[in-house]
């Protein structure tokens, strides 16, 4: 019997890319791949690339080179770039980056076996010419349903396949292959983005927004139950518009407590939040819903309304400041984390000023910022009023700073309450870990269970928050404090 072909899949990015990962490895798992871990031990090394940012787009070279020095030295027999770096790129990638033997677009991903079998037996394959993924889809959400089902939209494949696709397969089993044990995991609530906001490329290679049907996304989460996850957390470029194309603009606060009905979940986070979309009743569905976290993942990116608008925007920072109050009137301990771009073209001093009193009024739990960069193909890039590489460095360094303080004074807010933690590895040197509801995974701090002897990956368990660490907190568990199944055990 021939010996099964192995591959390696390499991600970076963001959770939209690790759910594209899985389904990538699920489709190849179908046709008799072996997945292994490390690309040393795979015959095709398969990098899902980023293409958002110049750093993001860096860390993917270097990966996809990294992955290359493998060769003649084990296994590794090709190395192929997939991801939306490869789908941005296409040719110019291939050319520019020969050390890839392959650079693979969203619409390989359907016969993704097949085109590394070829790359693998030595066939060459003619990386794709980009396009702008904004034209395949109607310019009408509501017509785009059922045009949506001859464009490849990663992430979006089937819920229902024939037994023996996936890990413990059923009726339910989507077209996924999970890459590793953690007791969270992602799910696919929609794709795209209709928003134009002036600096930002990507709805232009990942497309116009397209929803998930909601059986899908429940289906998904039932089956990633039966894999042991215990929270899932709804990722796509905007969430709050999810829906607009099923003529239901308000089925997220529909889809919620279903999916806090699906048994094993102890925990649903949504990310990815518009401000400008966010509705009352949103608002008290996240804040109100037994196991779904009061977590608000709010894109601000300024505060300063000539910059938002600039920007193709909208608020400032007064609107802004109301819409926390609001939260935190429904749910105190709610989580806030936001990204913001500083250095912005025509940002004046009186405009960043006007940002750090945002920040200072915000308390935002975890805060992300960038100086800005020109990105090919979008509106800023074309702007003339652009700032000094050095003052963007300046005032980098300077919000900065002030976020850290900031991110460090709100964690020490919390000391005395309680949390409510998801353990996420227990390890002899750095103890036990997990996050509570208002921090996400990658983004934002975690909490350091003090006295958690006895404790195991993936047990949701009450604590009481005893000191903190910069971003990250110190709690300890209370007296009988397993929550939900692992309770009852």
């Amino acid at each position: 019997m021939p010996e099964r072909r192995t591959v390696a899949l390499v991600t970076l990015g963001c959770a939209r890319n690790e759910v594209d990962s899985e389904e990538l490895a699920g489709r190849l798992e179908a046709d008799g791949w072996q997945l292994v871990e490390d690309a040393a031990d795979a015959d095709v090394a398969v990098v899902n690339t980023c293409g958002f940012v110049e750093a993001a787009k860096k860390d993917s070279v270097d990966a996809l080179l990294e992955a290359n020095d493998l060769k003649g030295h084990g296994r590794t027999q090709a190395v192929v770039a997939v991801g939306c770096m490869a789908e941005r790129y296409g040719k110019e990638l291939a050319e520019a980056l020969p050390e890839a033997d392959g650079v693979l677009g969203f619409d390989d991903y359907t016969d993704i076996s097949a085109r590394l079998q070829t790359i693998l037996s030595g066939g060459g394959h003619v990386a794709h010419t980009p396009r702008d993924r904004r034209k395949l889809l109607p310019i009408s959400p509501v017509e785009r349903q059922q045009a949506g089902t001859d464009v490849a939209i990663p992430g979006h494949g089937p819920a229902d396949l024939p037994e023996g696709v996936a890990p413990a397969s059923g009726p339910r089993a989507p077209l996924r292959r999970r890459l590793d044990g953690s007791p969270v995991a992602s799910v696919k609530l929609a794709s795209g983005c209709d928003r134009r906001c002036s600096f930002c490329a990507i709805p232009s290679f990942r497309g116009s927004f397209i929803s998930r049907r909601p059986s899908d996304v429940l289906n998904e989460t039932r089956w990633l139950a039966e894999q042991g996850v215990k929270e899932i957390m709804l990722v796509s470029e905007n969430n709050t518009s999810y829906g607009k194309d099923l003529g239901d603009i308000r089925l997220l606060e529909s889809l919620l407590p279903e999916l806090a009905e699906v048994e094993g979940i102890e925990r649903i986070r949504v990310s990815y939040l518009q401000p400008a979309e966010m509705r009352p009743g949103l608002i008290d569905v996240l804040t109100s819903t037994p196991k779904v976290a009061p977590y608000f993942d709010l894109s601000f990116q300024h505060s300063a309304p000539g910059v938002l608008r600039a920007m193709r925007r909208f608020g400032d920072t007064d609107r802004f400041l109301e819409l926390l109050d609001t939260i935190r009137s429904k749910a105190p301990e709610a989580g806030v984390r936001s990204n913001f771009i500083v250095g912005f073209p025509g940002e004046s001093e009186a405009d960043l000023a006007e940002l750090e009193r945002f920040l200072n009024g915000a308390r935002l739990d975890a805060i992300g910022v960038f100086g800005y960069s020109d990105e090919e193909g979008t509106e800023a890039a074309t702007y003339d009023n652009k700032l000094d590489p050095e003052v963007v460095a300046e005032r980098l360094a300077r919000v900065s700073r002030l976020a850290e303080e900031l991110v460090s004074q709100r964690a020490e807010e919390r000391i005395g309450e309680t949390v409510r933690v998801l353990v996420e590895s227990v390890d002899e040197e750095e103890g036990v870990v997990g996050r509570g509801a208002h921090q996400a995974p990658e983004t934002d701090g975690q909490v350091l269970l003090t006295g958690g002897e006895g404790l195991s990956v993936g047990r949701m368990v009450e604590a009481k928050v005893v000191g903190a660490q910069g971003v990250d907190l110190v709690a300890e568990p209370l007296p009988g404090a397993l929550v939900g199944e692992e309770a009852g055990r």
